[in-house]
């Protein structure tokens, strides 16, 4: 059996971080990071190179969206999965994501059934 997939949470709020890691261990991944900060969530991306980040849009040092497009510009990082976590819901949000190259865009409030299902998936698709 494959090992379970490797994920980087990284949200600026402690008790959405903690839910995040709840709903990350229930879809049967393992946790290697889970930082407050986009520029924390950078660094670890690269050292340690998960399957899936899970980062909040809006967090201080960079935000997701930034995240996400240095992940893409990375060789080394470009093929990790990335769930971007936002209160901003409008179709012009989700749109801002995915066009920074988020695989997923989930509004907040979520639930952890929501959030287990998308971690699923997408972590489903790296051994496609």
């Amino acid at each position: 059996m494959d090992a379970p997939a490797r994920v980087l949470v990284a949200d600026d709020e402690e008790d959405i971080r903690q839910l995040v890691v709840l709903a990350v261990r229930r879809a049967g991944c393992t946790v290697v990071a889970a930082v407050a900060d986009g520029a924390r969530a950078l660094s670890v991306a690269r050292d340690e190179r998960p399957d899936l980040l899970v980062l909040d849009v809006s967090m201080p040092e960079a935000t997701g969206l930034e995240v996400c497009l240095a992940l893409r510009a990375d060789p080394a990082t470009a093929g990790c999965r990335v769930l971007l976590l936002s209160a901003g819901a409008s179709p012009d949000d989700v749109a801002r994501g995915l066009a920074a190259g988020a695989d997923a865009y989930l509004p907040k409030p979520f639930t952890v059934a929501g959030l287990v299902h998308q971690v699923r998936l997408l972590t489903a698709e790296r051994a496609a």
